[in-house]
């Protein structure tokens, strides 16, 4: 007769749980996987078959029980591990549509703006399309694959222990947070500098003019010049999203570092 003790019912429940918390976690703050028109049925798929894939390949878990206050401090560990690894991606994407806002507000297109499902509020129309080409540029440079690696690579770096985490990780999370700014504006500053120089011209003009009504001309003009600066600026932006992408990554693993204490 096969006997099973209630320290290794205890050893399996946690070889599952606690690597399932970081996994899910993560793909349910990171950019692509938890867009809000995937399922969430398909979300805790990806999730537990990952866990499967990944959990016997760790090494031996604290001995806890499953209930005790010292396996929810793990379990709550690894959750916060996982959101931090997805708000690093996702910090990019928020760059991203930052720069679309502020091309938005530079070309009169503040008021075109509808609900976004993904972030639950209204977005810029010009910010979702900007969006749309960061997601396509990431598929295409497989970071999904690429994100999903590095996180199995963190259990190497920062095993599942009762051991605290390393407060300088967080720090390393909000000093990249700024690239939400930084790269926003490298992004957008194309753009504004030649509407910036539109508005600049308009200004004058109405200094000279003034009875040709700026109101009536200026935003066909700032509207026509900001799409076609954009018809020649998107190609472009492959190389610096995909710099920032490799930023992302190694923010990530420098996060992990940061967690462990190394």
């Amino acid at each position: 007769m096969i006997s099973v003790t209630i320290d290794q019912l205890y050893a399996w429940i946690n070889l599952f749980i606690w690597p399932f918390a970081r996994i899910a976690a993560m793909v349910g703050s990171a950019p692509l996987l938890s867009e809000s028109a995937i399922p969430a049925r398909v979300k805790v798929g990806l999730s537990v078959m990952l866990t499967l894939i990944v959990a016997p390949t760790l090494g031996p878990m604290p001995s806890l029980s499953t209930a005790s206050w010292s396996a929810l401090w793990i379990l709550g560990q690894q959750i916060l591990i996982g959101l931090a690894l997805g708000l690093t991606m996702r910090i990019i994407f928020a760059a991203v549509q930052t720069a679309g806002e502020f091309v938005g507000l530079q070309m009169g297109l503040a008021f075109a703006s509808f609900f976004d499902p993904a972030t639950g509020s209204n977005t810029a129309v010009l910010a979702r399309i900007l969006n749309t080409v960061a997601l396509l540029t990431f598929l295409t440079m497989n970071g999904h694959l690429l994100m999903i690696g590095g996180l199995v690579r963190t259990f190497e770096v920062l095993p599942i222990t009762i051991t605290e985490l390393d407060v300088n990780g967080w720090g390393v999370l909000m000093e990249w947070s700024r690239q939400i700014v930084v790269s926003g504006l490298l992004l957008a500053l194309p753009v504004m500098v030649v509407l910036l120089t539109i508005n600049l011209s308009l200004g004058i003009l109405n200094r000279t003019a003034q009875q040709l009504s700026v109101f009536a001309v200026g935003f066909p003009i700032s509207l026509t010049v900001g799409l076609t600066i954009l018809t020649v600026v998107l190609p472009q932006i492959s190389p610096f999203l995909e710099r920032l992408f490799q930023e992302g990554y190694d923010t990530m693993g420098q996060l992990i570092q940061a967690l462990a204490g190394q």
